[in-house]
């Protein structure tokens, strides 16, 4: 897998966080982690940050158990961040059977 192939991050809800831009990310690269699949990337802040336009990526994926997660890398298509447990968690998460 090269940069180029990782998963988009198709849609952010989580309107508190300086890297979402009217629903879009606008960090280069997310990382998925903790109990709850919260978006590690997050920050809560007023500052606007990241890219000028809409490009973010999945870098990492730390929810081994994830039925997405291959080498601690996302292979789903594409995933949504949104309000869930924590104020930004990745919503595509899904247990692996």
């Amino acid at each position: 897998m090269t940069v180029t192939d990782l998963p988009s991050v198709h849609e952010c809800s989580a309107s508190g966080c300086s890297y979402n831009h009217d629903a879009g990310c606008h960090a280069g690269a997310i990382t998925i982690g903790g109990t709850d699949s919260a978006c590690g990337t997050f920050i809560d802040l007023g500052v606007e940050g990241g890219l000028t336009k809409s490009l973010a990526m999945v870098g990492a994926c730390h929810r081994s158990e994830c039925a997405h997660n291959s080498d601690l890398e996302c292979s789903a298509e594409s995933i949504r961040v949104g309000p869930g447990a924590d104020a930004a968690d990745c919503l595509t998460y899904q247990a692996a059977s």
